[in-house]
């Protein structure tokens, strides 16, 4: 009987393990399918790939840690461009906003973000500058990519020469509101992902001589092309004319740095 009793207990002892291993996994597996979810970027789409490609006057290559968008014909004391992504999305997405710019003379280059966050390594701006120190930048991003860009100017306020938003906003941190340096801001009326407290908020850390630009019927997804991204509204405007609006009100805005 007593045998019997230990082999009972060995057997219920035995059975609470591969029970607590079975849920260990299921734990493990369920946190890693979150992760995965909540960390899967959006891709570039059908435009932005051709966008990939060196044609138009625009020669397209791929560094480690960004995209070079280098004009044949660079513009005449023209500025170049420095862009931080989106939170996760890939930079590819933004090629063809970057060879729009390349197309008109401004050597433009899109930083390319560990696990596409520009949040976990906001001084890569550094590796970029260092290859290219004979020319004077302006610094921007979207999103995500622009609050951090404006974090890196006020690090290095001496580095770059402008500062631009795209669907984003600078805070605290990345107030550039005493810094004598030009900014300027573009917002899609549809936008459904912007904060519009903290951006209305972060009015308050630009210069007060920022130039501001409404894309009417514009949404925040559409700065790229990376398809609908979640929570954002419907744009009334086809993404093609987006990035014409952004890219001639970009241009616009160059010319005027000195």
């Amino acid at each position: 009987m007593m045998l019997r009793n230990r082999y009972n207990t060995g057997r219920k002892k035995r059975g609470i393990g591969k029970f607590l291993l079975v849920l260990l996994a299921l734990i493990v597996i369920g946190c890693g399918y979150v992760a995965w979810k909540l960390l899967t970027p959006y891709g570039p789409q059908e435009v932005a790939q051709a966008a990939m490609e060196t044609s138009g006057g625009v020669t397209v290559s791929e560094q480690e840690n960004w995209i070079d968008f280098k004009p044949d014909k660079p513009k005449a004391n023209g500025k170049s461009v420095l862009f931080y992504p989106g939170g996760l999305v890939k930079p590819e997405s933004y090629a063809p906003l970057a060879h729009e710019l390349a197309a008109a003379g401004h050597h433009t280059i899109i930083a390319k973000m560990p696990v596409n966050l520009a949040v976990i390594k906001p001084d890569l701006a550094d590796d970029i500058l260092a290859a290219y120190p004979e020319e004077q930048f302006v610094m921007g991003g979207h999103s995500l990519g622009g609050s951090m860009a404006a974090r890196y100017v006020v690090a290095h306020p001496d580095a770059l020469h402008g500062i631009f938003f795209l669907a984003s906003y600078p805070d605290e941190k990345g107030s550039v509101q005493q810094l004598d340096i030009p900014a300027l801001s573009i917002l899609g009326t549809n936008d459904g992902v912007v904060n519009m407290t903290k951006y209305q908020a972060g009015r308050m850390y630009l210069p007060p001589d920022t130039v501001y630009y409404t894309v009417e019927g514009g949404n925040h997804a559409q700065f790229g092309d990376y398809g609908h991204q979640k929570g954002d509204g419907e744009s009334s405007v086809s993404e093609e004319d987006q990035l014409k609006q952004t890219v001639k009100t970009l241009l616009s805005w160059l010319d005027t740095i000195k």
